[in-house]
This record gives structure tokens, sequence and C-alpha cells, in this order.
């Protein structure tokens, strides 16, 4: 199926908090908990997901991106993907390459194909991770420094392939409990000097070698759990967050940041919040 798209004329991506120029979303149009992935839907599959509430709070979501200035590009809901709305994880921009992901949990294998589609016929440098498994969710980027998390979505394998690639980057692999699914649900960065963390989630290890880089603030374990570590910077200090996570927020502001509130509380159900919905193409 052809994908008629608004074309994105480059990629370039160098952190998390850059402005956000052009990202890729979509709808949670068959958002559904068939098969438990992680421990949020776990704590949510009986109630499972509203999607006529997700799909509404999502549009809010992305009425409110374009408000800002971003370009918002939204890929086709497919049945088959109860998942997709968390673009984030089936590809991420490192530079000026697009890298699409090898898929960690088979019930989303087959939604990096959608994307590889779009991309088939822009001009952009696209380059796929075959290696072993690696989901975006597990990579974050500052700079010359990638961060990616060693998780049951990401293998070591596939980062050490990534290390070979990028000889000119500081390829750092961070573990942490794989029960909070990706390295974005407990960490975030959210300027060259502050980022979000969870600490319960990390060895000291680890741990102190971020406080080294950042100035650390920390997420209680009940602002974790409604993924107070996951929001979306757009740039100029502004960050997208969820209400339910008035700590966070708070913190936020206190650090000077506008704190953009919308509500995505059924989305977040399926264990991802506004990073994990987002695959950014293009920040300056």
């Amino acid at each position: 199926m052809a994908i008629t798209l608004k074309p994105t004329e480059k990629a370039l991506c160098r952190s998390e908090y850059d402005s956000l120029v052009s990202v890729i979303v979509c709808e949670p149009k068959f958002m559904h908990i068939s098969e438990v992935i992680n421990e949020t839907q776990r704590h949510y599959a009986d109630e499972n997901i509203n999607r006529t509430l997700a799909s509404n709070q999502h549009q809010k979501f992305v009425r409110t991106l374009r408000s800002h200035g971003v370009e918002v590009i939204e890929l086709p809901p497919h049945q088959e993907f109860p998942e997709q709305v968390f673009t984030r994880d089936i590809g991420f921009t490192l530079g000026s390459t697009i890298f699409v992901s090898s898929m960690g949990s088979k019930i989303r294998q087959g939604e990096e194909d959608i994307l590889k589609e779009w991309l088939g016929n822009k001009n952009v440098r696209l380059q796929e991770i075959s290696n072993g498994k690696m989901e975006g969710g597990d990579v974050l980027i500052d700079g010359d420094t990638i961060y990616i998390g060693v998780s049951g979505r990401t293998a070591q394998s596939s980062i050490k392939s990534l290390r070979e690639m990028l000889p000119d980057y500081n390829v750092v692999s961070m573990p942490f409990n794989p029960k909070y699914l990706h390295l974005d649900c407990v960490f975030n960065i959210l300027s060259s000097t502050e980022a979000l963390v969870f600490p319960q989630a990390f060895r000291k290890k680890e741990l102190d070698f971020l406080s080294k880089r950042y100035d650390l603030i920390e997420v209680s374990k009940e602002e974790q759990f409604s993924l107070g570590t996951n929001v979306l910077s757009i740039g100029d200090k502004k960050v997208f967050s969820l209400p339910v996570n008035p700590k966070v927020n708070n913190n936020l502001r206190k650090r000077g940041y506008e704190v953009i509130e919308v509500d995505l509380s059924e989305i977040i159900k399926s264990g991802g919040s506004f990073r994990c919905c987002t695959m950014p193409i293009l920040r300056k």
C-alpha cells in the first residue's frame, strides 16, 4: 500500500532537546492489549484500552504539537499492529541517518516495513539494524554521546554493531532493570546538563556515571509508573508532560521549563507516553 505524506527533505538529530521540526506519529486506532509485553500492560490487561478515548487524546497531542510549529507526519495504522502508536521504537535518527529498528517483540515485528515504505522515496540516509535486536526506546542521543539501554528489547550484540558503525560517537551501554521495558521509561535527557531518572532501575555504577554528566532530577516510584520520565522536549525548554505527574512538572517549572500538559492517560496503559509516541526526524 502506498503512503502519501508530506515529504521531509532531510533528517538530522543531535540531541533529545534541540528544537523539534519534524516528527513521525501513528494514531492508536487499533490499540489493544492482546499479549502482555510489559509490566504496565499487565496491570491494565483486564481493563484494556478504550480506543476512542486513546485516539481522541492522541489527536489532541498532535494538534498541540502542530500549534507549536512542529511538522507531524502520520503513518497509517494497521489492525495487525496494536502497539503501532509507539513510533519511537521502530526507528531513530542519529545525526543525518535514520536507523530502522530490529524489533525485539514478535507482536511488533512488521511495523518497521511501514516506516521503510515511507522512507523509500525520501532523500534521507537509511540504515537497518540487522545484527540482533534494538528498539528506539532504548536509544538516547546527546551530542557525540549515545546512551543505549541493555534490555529485553535491545541486545549487547546490536549495541556492539552500532558502535562499530559510528566510530565518531561515544556509544555507552546502559544496563537497567528490564521490567521497565525501555531506557526512556527510566531515563530521559532534558538538556546538556539536566536529565530525569528513576534511580531504582539502575545499579550504583550506572547512577554514578550519569550523575557525573547530568544534574539528575529523580522521579518517584509512583510517577515512574505513570511514565514521569517519558516526557518530550520540543526545544527552547518546552516539554510535553502528563498532568498526572505533578512532582515532575513542578520540578521542571522550578528549573525554568515550560511544561505543556496533555492527557495521554489511556495510551500510557500500554506502557508508553510522549517520547514513545514520537519518532523525531529533524531537530535544529
